[in-house]
């Protein structure tokens, strides 16, 4: 009887051990096999995305690039796609509210995976929390569909080419236009064949070393004079350099500035003329008067109207003072003939 029971207590510890093993391998199976540690060092997020471009539960979860636990859920909600991620705890501080995830993948044909955005500003999220999510970087499917649309509008410009519509489409079908094209390069070799043969201004200026050395000391010339002006030499140059010049021309422009100024004062004679009504009118009144004692002499009135225009007072006016003119020559010659003094005494 005792050696019975000595039995059973070893089948017994040998159960309890096997119980024991088995216990511990179920919980490196659940460590290691893709939960991302024990459950009480792991949290849940939320988040969603309108195409999941085949995630699978159990895909890989990055935070910058480095792989912090598993995809858990992934299934239809409305229009999108509802995804729940089990994350380490021990990243939970780089995982905060202004985090984001995206679908990424290990390489360009690679399954899918979630990317999440570390962030040192924000709250940190909890157990349950939702993280925002964003579209992903363009992906294979993407630059395909970009691709085909490309090649569609290659196809579309092809057919309009050939159609002869625009300019291109013209230049490859239209006769007319091919002529004036051809017309204009057969006019172009004809302007370049007489340039090379010295033909012309241009014929000339290229192959004449005449023409090129007339042209080489103009410029020549011209950086003299140039130079002479930078130096201060010449009307140019001094205006240029020449400090006294300079305030000469400030003086005479303020003194050009006062004389207005004095002008519009009304402080002179020209100011007057220039402001003053009663002095313009005054001015217009005799030119007026002037004007009208013109035509007067003009129409002949008066004394100096008639002496201007009538003939025969003129003539006698003329022939008085050549009769004058001789009584006083014939006085001059013998005064006593005139001037004949008796004195008599009572």
């Amino acid at each position: 009887m005792p050696r019975t029971r000595s039995l059973a207590w070893s089948e017994l510890k040998i159960g309890l051990m096997a119980v024991a093993a088995m216990a511990l391998t179920a919980l490196l199976i659940v460590s290691v096999g893709g939960a991302s540690g024990f459950a009480w060092e792991r949290y849940e997020l939320k988040t969603s995305f309108q195409d999941v471009q085949g995630l699978k539960s159990g895909a890989i979860v990055r935070v910058a690039g480095v792989e912090v636990g598993k995809v858990t859920k992934v299934e239809l909600e409305g229009t999108g796609v509802a995804v729940v991620l089990s994350l380490k705890k021990e990243n939970q501080s780089r995982v905060t509210t202004d985090s984001h995830a995206s679908i990424g993948s290990m390489s360009l044909l690679g399954e899918p995976l979630i990317d999440v955005s570390p962030a040192s500003t924000g709250t940190p999220l909890k157990d349950g929390d939702t993280i925002k999510s964003v579209k992903p970087a363009t992906q294979l499917s993407d630059v395909a569909g970009s691709a085909n649309e490309g090649i569609i509008e290659a196809t579309a410009l092809l057919k309009d080419v050939r159609g002869g519509k625009g300019t291109v489409g013209k230049l490859f079908t239209d006769q007319a236009l091919y002529s004036e094209m051809n017309a204009l390069v057969a006019s172009a070799n004809a302007v370049t064949d007489s340039i090379n043969r010295s033909r012309g201004t241009l014929g000339k200026l290229a192959n004449d070393p005449k023409a090129y050395n007339e042209l080489n000391a103009a410029l020549n010339e011209l950086h003299t004079m140039t130079a002479r002006i930078n130096a201060g030499e010449g009307t140019l140059g001094q205006l240029l350099k020449d400090d006294r010049m300079a305030k000469s021309l400030a003086t005479a422009s303020n003194n050009f500035e006062q004389m207005t100024a004095r002008l519009n004062r009304n402080d002179n004679t020209a100011g007057k003329l220039l402001t003053e009504k009663e002095l313009y009118d005054r001015l217009n009144s005799t030119v007026n008067r002037l004007d009208e004692l013109t035509r007067n002499l003009n129409q002949g009135q008066g004394t100096a109207g008639q002496l201007l225009h009538d003939k025969q007072l003129y003539d006698n006016m003329n022939s008085a003072a050549n009769e004058l003119k001789g009584l006083i020559g014939d006085i001059r010659k013998d005064p006593k003939r005139y001037l004949n003094v008796r004195v008599s005494i009572f």
